[in-house]
């Protein structure tokens, strides 16, 4: 088994999840879910929103509190962005690492950038990955859904400033 056969199993997935809401659009060009959930015309368990930003937990997380961190400017690349949205994007991440250590001390922040880096919707995103006694959550090949009742417990610990 080579080494991106578990990005490649598991993205296959999420990509099976996400399609409906990232149907052809006008002109038949894909949505952009993250662009949609940032109009709010989808819905997703926001934790924090600014002119500029948005965030909110993943719907298939690693870990406990794993947390999404999205430009509202759409770019596949964090190069893409001006430099007000790049800068914007890094003082929303500095907060919401803030408010991850309500949950526990410890946490990864990962970009993916790219198919081959495992990146699976193409608007830049950070996550935040809690880490708490797991050796190694990446190893988890069949991530299970959030829940509603574990959304609300959790953005009741992560929403207040």
């Amino acid at each position: 088994m080579n080494s991106t056969a578990p990005f490649s199993r598991h993205n296959s997935i999420i990509r099976r999840t996400l399609a409906p809401a990232m149907s052809p659009g006008p002109g038949g060009k894909s949505a952009c879910i993250f662009c949609e959930i940032a109009a709010r015309r989808v819905p997703a368990h926001v934790v924090y929103e600014d002119d500029a930003t948005i965030a909110f937990l993943d719907l298939f997380p690693y870990t406990r509190g794993h947390l999404l961190v999205v430009p509202k400017h759409h770019g596949a690349r964090l190069s893409d962005l001006p430099p007000a949205d790049q800068h914007a994007l890094i003082r929303t991440l500095a907060e919401l690492s803030r408010r991850t250590e309500r949950l526990t001390p410890d946490y990864n922040i990962g970009l993916n950038t790219g198919a081959k880096a495992g990146q699976v919707v193409f608007h830049v995103h950070f996550h935040i990955i809690p880490r708490y006694s797991e050796e190694s959550p990446f190893d988890v090949i069949d991530r299970v859904r959030l829940t509603d009742p574990e959304a609300r417990s959790l953005l009741d610990v992560l929403s207040a400033a």
